[in-house]
Parts: C-alpha cells; sequence; structure tokens
C-alpha cells in the first residue's frame, strides 16, 4: 500500500472536484480510498509519502505519440509537411535496423514517464521499427501504451510527386499482420499492451483498401488511429481523388466503429483520428459527432509543419446529436521536438484564444480534461484511467510547483483557497520537469523525477544507445541515396 498525504489533488472525476490537503490510498494496483486529510486510522504499514506543497493529478494520456521517432529529434527542421515526409522522415524511417526502434522506444518512454505520461497511443509503429522490440519496451518501462501496428498501403499520388521508401515492405504492414499481432500481444503486460491499427492520411490509395481495413477491425474488435486532413493539400486530395470530404471518406469506407447492443453500450471498435485540421466544417464536424469519433489535437505539430489550427473551439461547441471527445498528442520528436504533455496543454490554452480573438476560450480545466479523462474516452479506457476516483488504476503523477528551485508557479499556495487555482497552476505554471513521481498500476516508476528501475545510470545508457543509433541510421540513409543530409543544413556554421 501507498498513502499519499497533505496533497493538493485535481480528481477529475465527474464533480470536477479539487481537494485540498488530502489523501489517497493506493492499494495493489487500484485507488482504494481517496478525500481530505486525515486518512482512515490503521494504515500503519503503508508507504507513506508527504506531498505537502505539492499537486496529484490523474496521469497524463498523449493520444498521438510516435514513440520511435524520438530519434530523429532536431532533424528535418523547417520544413512543409510533404517535403519534411518525403526527404526526411520517410527515408530515414526505412533506414531503421536492429535494435534502433527498441532504443528509440524507451527514449520516448523515459521522457514521457519523466513528464507525467502514463498512457499513450502510438498512431503508427513501422516494420523496421521491429513491432517485437518496441513492445519489449513498452513491457520493461511499466507504462501503458496503445500500439497502432501499420498497416500500409503504397504510396502514390503523382500530383504531389509523393514516393514512400517504406513501401519495400508492404508484406510487413498487411492486415493478416496485424491480426497476427493482436492476437500474440494484446492484453501483454498486466493488460498494459494494446494492440491498435494504425492507417496514414489516404493520398492515392484505392479507397477500397481502407474499407478493407475498417471491415478487418470491426470483425475483429480491432481499434484504429489513423492521421487525417493534416495538411492543407491533404483537404484537396479528398476532394480531388476521392470525391468527398474527410468525414465522408470515414463513414463510407466503415472506419468507424458501429454501435453494438440495443443500448449502445459498446462499439465494434474505436477510432481516433489524429489532426483534423483541413476540414469541411459544415460536412465534418456533425459527422464526427454522430459517428462518435474522437480527434487527437496536436498544436504544437500543426504549427511546426504549417498544417494549420485544429478547428478545436468549433468540436467543442458543436450542437448536433453526439459530442466530439478531444485529447491531446505531442506528435513526434522531429515535429515537436518534445513528449511534453503539459507544454502540449498550455499551448492548446493559449492558441485557440488569439486564433479567434476570444480570451474565453478552451480555459486551463479543458485543456487538462483533453490530457486525462479524454484522452482515457478516446482509447476506450475511462472506466479505469483518467480521473482519481475509487476503485480506477492508480495511474498519478505528483507535481512539485517549488522543487528544483522554481518560481514560475508563485505566488500560489496550497493553503490559499482564493488565490491562483491549481489547474491554472499546473496548466500555465509548470512543465514536466515539474514532475516529482510518476505511478502506473499502482508501481512508483520515478521517483525524484528519476527512473526508479536503474536511476541516472540507465537514463544515461538510453541516451548513449539512441545516439549511436541515430548516427546509424544517418549513415544508412546517405548509403541510400536519400535527400535527408540537404535538410540538415541550416544558416549557422558549427565550428
Amino acid at each position: 500500500m501507498v498513502l499519499f498525504l497533505h496533497a493538493t489533488i485535481i480528481t477529475v472525476n465527474p464533480a470536477r472536484e479539487v481537494i485540498l490537503d488530502g489523501y489517497l490510498l493506493v492499494r495493489n494496483d487500484r485507488i482504494e480510498s481517496i478525500g481530505k486529510c486525515p486518512p482512515p486510522d490503521n494504515l500503519s504499514h503503508a508507504e507513506t509519502i508527504d506531498c505537502t506543497g505539492q499537486i496529484i493529478i490523474p496521469g497524463l494520456i498523449n493520444t498521438h505519440a510516435h514513440i520511435v521517432q524520438s530519434l530523429l529529434r532536431g532533424l528535418a527542421e523547417d520544413l512543409p509537411l510533404h517535403n519534411w515526409l518525403c526527404d526526411a522522415i520517410w527515408p530515414l524511417e526505412s533506414n531503421y535496423a536492429d535494435n534502433d526502434g527498441y532504443h528509440a522506444a524507451r527514449l520516448t518512454i523515459t521522457e514521457m514517464l519523466k513528464t507525467g505520461t502514463t498512457s499513450f497511443l502510438d498512431p503508427m509503429v513501422t516494420f523496421r521499427a521491429g513491432w517485437e522490440q518496441v513492445c519489449r519496451a513498452v513491457g520493461e518501462m511499466g507504462i501503458r501504451g496503445c500500439l497502432g501496428k501499420l498497416v500500409k498501403f503504397e504510396e502514390t499520388n503523382r500530383q504531389l510527386s509523393i514516393t514512400d521508401p517504406r513501401d519495400r515492405d508492404l508484406d510487413g504492414m498487411s492486415s493478416l499482420s496485424l491480426l497476427r499481432a493482436h492476437r500474440e500481444y494484446h492484453g501483454q503486460h498486466s493488460g498494459r499492451l494494446h494492440v491498435w491499427a494504425a492507417a496514414g492520411t489516404p493520398r492515392g490509395a484505392p479507397a477500397r483498401q481502407y474499407r478493407g481495413l475498417g471491415e478487418v477491425c470491426a470483425s475483429n474488435s480491432i481499434s484504429i488511429t489513423m492521421h487525417c486532413a493534416e495538411a492543407p493539400a491533404d483537404r484537396n486530395i479528398f476532394h480531388d481523388v476521392y470525391g468527398c470530404s474527410a468525414m465522408e471518406f470515414i463513414r463510407d469506407n466503415k472506419l468507424c466503429g458501429q454501435p453494438v447492443g440495443d443500448n449502445h453500450e459498446r462499439r465494434t471498435h474505436r477510432l481516433v483520428l489524429a489532426h483534423m485540421v483541413n476540414l469541411d466544417l459544415e460536412v465534418d464536424l456533425p459527422l464526427l459527432a454522430a459517428t462518435e469519433t474522437a480527434v487527437a489535437h496536436n498544436p504544437s505539430s500543426n504549427l511546426k509543419l504549417a498544417s494549420g489550427v485544429a478547428p478545436v473551439p468549433s468540436m467543442l461547441a458543436i450542437s448536433t446529436p453526439g459530442t466530439i471527445t478531444i485529447g491531446l498528442g505531442t506528435d513526434g520528436a522531429p515535429c515537436a521536438n518534445h513528449y511534453d504533455m503539459i507544454q502540449e496543454m498550455h499551448l492548446t490554452a493559449m492558441l485557440h484564444k488569439g486564433v479567434n480573438h476570444d480570451a474565453a476560450l478552451v480555459p486551463a480545466e479543458t485543456a487538462l480534461e483533453m490530457a486525462t479523462i479524454n484522452g482515457a474516452r478516446a482509447l476506450g479506457l475511462e472506466k479505469d484511467i483518467g480521473s482519481l476516483e475509487v476503485g480506477k488504476k492508480a495511474d498519478l503523477v505528483v507535481l512539485d510547483p517549488y522543487g528544483r528551485g522554481g518560481v514560475a508557479a508563485a505566488p500560489w499556495h496550497w493553503e490559499d483557497p482564493g488565490g491562483a487555482n491549481a489547474v491554472t497552476t499546473i496548466v500555465h505554471g509548470c512543465t514536466g520537469r515539474d514532475v516529482t513521481l510518476v505511478m502506473v498500476d499502482g508501481e512508483i516508476l520515478v521517483r525524484n523525477g528519476t527512473l526508479v528501475h536503474g536511476g541516472r545510470e540507465k537514463e544515461r545508457e538510453i541516451i548513449q544507445c539512441a545516439q549511436s543509433a541515430v548516427k546509424g541510421i544517418r549513415s544508412r540513409s546517405q548509403e541510400a541515396g536519400s535527400k535527408i543530409e540537404g535538410t540538415l543544413k541550416c544558416g549557422w556554421t558549427n565550428v
């Protein structure tokens, strides 16, 4: 048992309670009790953690994180999406080998854990990354992971000159390989590992191939995540190639899960669409709501790649039957440069105010909901994670706004209910560096800001392996004649 005492607890429960001077008791992998101090008697045998001056939040849920792209951080800067993909990212990903995917996944998961992420959805585990190796990394690191096994269709679009060197491995990215992976790996590591299907943005592949994927997933209860309507050119492709809008394509090709049972208590499968920036609003938003499709909002990535700004306020305000669940994602390291969900919350709560000239849009509380309970709903895990409630999984994060000499949260004080509130303090006054403790499934994985298993020595080893791996990837890419080296140059010179 672990007993957290004297914390400010942001529960994100249905009543949205923030408990001042609270306690939280964990037994095995579940929250057994939560409330205001003092806790129940007879808990002397529990490990006690004094959280005076600290804030406990639900574990953050990253609904769009390419976990094998951390090796590519800092490469392919200042490029629009299609050049970024064709000239840099796809050639690099096609040259992963040996344990590169394992080293990349460990690096990403370390960063996610140390910045407060306890669950994630990877939208595209590529063939060369090594599926088994990535699953092994999730198991070893203790995080809760939904891994999207890429089902790939040949990338052909003559108008955009799109080609994808990863297409040489199409046999390893088929629906059959997805079914094998789901049968073997789904539910591994005490239920922490979930196997999803992943698909890329439609850019010329026949629509029937996407319909086939939807049918396979519906028949086998395999959830899907898909990049969709990310760049301005993608909207044109839907119109010109497929003769429809983005959500009409999704609906017509059976990619969204269908209700099951008289009371629609469950669905054949979940669908999470990433980006959703360049939409036909009058058509796509009602369809998003009616189909109960979730969206992974990726503001950092969309800004850096000049894709635009997703119409999140319009999604939140939708008034047709049904609602749109919006989660948050960091995307990958080469298009956001970080996996810090607290930074992503801050940007989300700022961006839409400025773009829409409305200071009331997307308050801090909404941003935190996106990163917690909304993310859980998107993944179909809201009964277990996303909020701090009795009976739910013990996935939680402790932050110390004044730890490590921090002053950015001042003058917030845990004993002053009339001052700055704790939610605003987290979203706008903290970053992932303020995380001091992380628990997943009742196990403490980060303590005092450091990995519990292996400590600083393991963190250094993970970094060194990643540094060595990316050198090999770049070398193989050069030998294959890719244009990647041309994308790495900048106006400043190393001397």
